[in-house]
């Protein structure tokens, strides 16, 4: 399974599974062992595991500065 890297801002990696195909547009957050899963229309937390409430605001913030950027990089992989 495919895992595209959407961005990578300081320590967090932004991407979507190849599998994701079928479900509302979201992203994967993670750095280190920790992971989340943020919706993307509109965004909000779909999942958390590791991180702690004080880094999932940084990231919910992370991903509505670039909720336009992604939603293109969803529309784009997926409409192959």
């Amino acid at each position: 399974m495919m895992t595209p890297t959407v961005m990578q801002v300081g320590p967090y990696r932004l991407f979507f599974y190849s599998s994701d195909r079928y479900e509302p547009p979201h992203i994967h957050v993670e750095r280190e062992t920790c992971t989340a899963k943020v919706w993307l229309k509109p965004v909000r937390l779909e999942h958390n595991h590791g991180f702690r409430s004080h880094e999932i605001r940084a990231v919910l913030k992370l991903v509505e500065e670039n909720q336009e950027r992604l939603l293109e990089a969803w529309d784009e992989y997926f409409s192959v």
